[in-house]
């Protein structure tokens, strides 16, 4: 069957056998045979504990090299993998579980404290990620099967274990593959099924696109229970034979500079807020300065300064890569404006969850500034609109990607999935004569103006964002007016001799700055400080839906 996902992964271990796999970075490497082993012993513990094919196994975790291992274990051997964000709260791990009705789960050292077994009362058991040891049983045999494991590979593999001891699961497009139950900022999470053919078309398209060869390296800092992460730091580059380092501390910026400087990775892949990170504190401190700003604005020296500023950015990132490919949120238009500037090979792709997650995607060098590509191959994109180059409409995608539907609801997959099988995504945007897609918001998020104007608080957020000590913001609507609810950056204010008592005052100026900039149905009409962050959800975007009816 040519169009087999697991083939993809069975074919690595034969092909790369010998190379390294996947590092916990700072800790120890496995090797393609050493990945393959460890795959092996899983499988005897499903067979032995009687798990069978079409089953759910649920992981949750940070990510590591046994993450992977325990995710690569359940495919092939045909079960159905239900990862969970580890950054979830314990009642919506044991929802999900539930829900999901997992048979076994896969969980980190970390997670695992906070866990209530008697609150998911279907498992048969539960396995620490760190070493396979079984935390929990109600399984005689899981039990046994654990104790005897060594021996049981033993009596299976008398010789030794070799390539050609490896024969997966031979999967079917349309057989459910995982059951990714989605971050989304809405209150309650929707399981996404996603089918072997979502998972081969995404991996092949990486194959069409990113050009990795065997050995290459790559740092796995998103994490891999999203669908973005799981695909394209980890999936594709497992089937090409790549060498994969898992941040398995929280990546702060920190560490992920430390990482890219060791590793010097062959690809980025990351989300918006990493590089805003590494513009802010490696790269603009640099230019900060006002002969900087001068000279950039000179001609002729310029492109002397833009090469030298493009050089630092492309080190900060370890300097060894093709292009940065950046998703899974928006992307502020000044930082955008500013890698542009530098020539900086960055390119923005757009996803979801329900496609597995790729739609749209273009290669760096012919990448449209603002945009976030065109529809990629086997998936058709359209902007519902009666002039989709000037009139904002919802995009709707169908092809290979999107999902079966949402598990045991009917209903929500109904109100996203039409009868021709085009997929409601809910984002609005423009679409170029090019096929060039340019989102400007959610269509859930869109608020109205007292006079019909749609507003789009992204993109006043994103303006708001770049004015002096604002860390993040969001707009709401109260009685027909904008309220600006904004955590200051209290660190910055501090630095430069403000106290708290000047906030209020340096955020008047800011609203007063952004309306100059605003049409008059957006204008802002008041600003609200709050002292912490916002809640987000684990692809780092705001809960918008807590903050609706802020009041001050």
């Amino acid at each position: 069957m040519e169009h087999s996902f697991i083939a993809y992964i069975q074919n690595s271990i034969i092909n790369n056998w010998d190379l390294d796999a996947l590092t916990d970075y700072k800790g120890a490497t496995l090797q393609y045979k050493d990945v393959a082993r460890k795959i092996e012993k899983i499988h005897i513990l499903f067979e032995e504990s009687g798990i069978q094919k079409g089953d759910k196994i649920a992981i949750c975790g940070k990510n590591s090299s046994h993450w992977g291992v325990a995710f690569l274990a359940t495919i092939t051997y045909g079960a159905v993998i239900v990862p969970i964000l580890h950054e979830f709260k314990a009642d919506n791990v044991h929802h999900i579980v539930n829900h999901s009705e997992a048979k076994l789960l896969f969980v980190g050292d970390v997670v695992w404290e906070n866990l209530n077994e008697s609150a998911m009362p279907l498992l048969e058991g539960i396995v620490l990620v760190n070493d396979f040891s079984v935390l929990l049983s109600r399984s005689e045999k899981l039990t046994n099967a654990r104790e005897h494991l060594n021996e049981l590979f033993g009596k299976k593999y008398p010789k030794n274990f070799r390539q050609e001891h490896i024969n997966y699961h031979k999967d079917q497009p349309e057989e459910m593959a995982a059951i990714n139950y989605t971050s989304g900022t809405t209150s309650y999470s929707k399981g996404v099924m996603l089918p072997y053919r979502s998972l081969w078309s995404n991996t092949t398209f990486a194959y069409e696109v990113l050009h990795l060869n065997p050995g290459d390296k790559i740092v796995s800092m998103l994490p891999m229970a999203h669908m973005y992460g799981l695909a394209f730091e980890f999936l594709y580059e497992f089937s090409v034979g790549c060498q994969i380092y898992f941040l398995t501390r929280t990546p702060s910026p920190k560490i992920i500079f430390q990482a890219f400087a060791e590793v010097k990775p062959n690809l980025v892949v990351a989300v918006p807020l990493i590089i805003e990170k590494i513009i802010k504190k490696n790269v603009l401190p640099k230019l900060e300065s006002l002969a900087m700003k001068i000279l950039l604005r000179v001609p002729i020296i310029n492109d002397k300064i833009k090469a030298t500023v493009r050089q630092e950015m492309i080190n900060a990132f370890g300097g060894n890569f093709a292009a940065v490919v950046i998703g899974g949120a928006a992307f502020n238009q000044d930082v955008e404006q500013f890698l542009q500037m530098i020539e900086f090979p960055y390119t923005v792709g757009y996803g979801m969850t329900e496609c597995g997650p790729i739609i749209c995607y273009e290669d760096w060098k012919k990448f449209k500034p603002a945009s976030c590509g065109k529809p990629v191959p086997r998936m058709e994109v359209k902007v519902l609109s009666p002039d989709p180059e000037n009139v904002v409409g919802e995009i709707i995608c169908r092809g290979d990607n999107v999902m079966l539907g949402y598990y045991k609801n009917e209903e929500a997959t109904a109100q996203v999935i039409d009868k021709d099988g085009w997929l409601h995504t809910g984002d609005l945007a423009l679409m170029d004569a090019e096929g060039n897609i340019t989102i400007k918001g959610r269509s859930k998020n869109m608020l109205l103006s007292g006079s019909g104007q749609n507003i789009y608080p992204e993109e006043i957020e994103d303006r708001l964002n770049n004015l002096p000590y604002v860390a993040e913001s969001i707009i709401v609507q109260q009685n027909e007016k904008l309220v600006g609810l904004v955590y200051p950056d209290f660190e910055d204010a501090f630095a430069h001799g403000l106290g708290n008592g000047d906030m209020e005052r340096v955020m008047e100026e800011n609203r007063i700055t952004l309306n100059e900039s605003l049409p008059s149905y957006s204008q802002i009409a008041k600003m609200k400080i709050y002292p912490e962050e916002f809640e987000k959800t684990p692809k780092k975007s705001i809960k918008r839906f807590l903050y609706q009816e802020a009041k001050g």
